[in-house]
């Protein structure tokens, strides 16, 4: 995540809080922008904190993960939503399963970092493929907000 999508999101989060509007988010990421130093890395406190002035409010953050999502948008703002989606088989963490490996020098678990195993352990609250998204999105949506009416 560069400091244009850290922008981009917090102004999101700002606007909807101000409307009153449920935030929804598909998010999908390799990682930090490394180039831009540590103003790619700021953009994880300033998501986050947009996500906290938000949740001041009393509408649904609803984060959406596809594949992959990985890197500071993990760490921030995708794994903050008061409810968690993602696609089947996504792959979703902060580093990659094989910089893990490498790093603690130990094979994964089998599907570790896929959708499903977050789903199991409590991270994900929700598995949805992406043709029935819209129809989820609409019953959760009706189920938090009420009386939410879809366009033609």
């Amino acid at each position: 995540m560069g400091s244009v999508v850290g922008e981009k999101f917090a102004m999101a989060a700002e606007k909807a809080h101000e409307e009153n509007l449920p935030l929804i988010t598909i998010v999908s990421s390799g990682g930090a922008r490394m180039q831009e130093g540590i103003l790619s890395l700021m953009q994880m406190a300033k998501t986050s904190a947009a996500i906290a002035r938000f949740k001041e409010g009393n509408m649904p953050y609803i984060s959406i993960l596809a594949d992959p999502t990985f890197g500071g948008v993990t760490a921030s703002f995708a794994s903050l939503g008061d409810i968690i989606i993602a696609e089947p088989k996504s792959l979703i963490g902060f580093a990659g399963p094989r910089v893990i490996e490498q790093t603690i020098k130990q094979q994964l678990p089998e599907n570790f970092q896929r959708a499903e195993f977050l789903h199991e352990h409590g991270m994900i609250d929700l598995i949805t493929k992406r043709k029935e998204l819209k129809q989820t999105l609409i019953k959760l949506l009706s189920l938090t907000v009420g009386n939410y009416k879809t366009g033609s």
